[in-house]
């Protein structure tokens, strides 16, 4: 199995929606967010610099995008 490697743009995408939903996070304060909300922005910023995204693994595998 070939691992899907994330282009520059979608990568630059991914990096862009960790940031805004940081920013979301900051401005209603780090204390009063549940944890949970940090688990997006730390997987789309993991994509973003290694280039490697599991939901873009299997959406291609689901719409057999060779």
């Amino acid at each position: 199995m070939a691992i899907a490697k994330a282009s520059k743009a979608m990568r630059f995408f991914f990096f862009n929606t960790a940031m805004v939903i940081l920013i979301g996070i900051w401005l209603t304060g780090f204390d009063k967010v549940h944890w949970f909300l940090y688990v997006v922005p730390a997987f789309t910023l993991f994509a973003a610099a290694v280039g490697i995204c599991p939901g873009l693994i299997i959406a291609r595998k689901i719409f057999r995008e060779e």
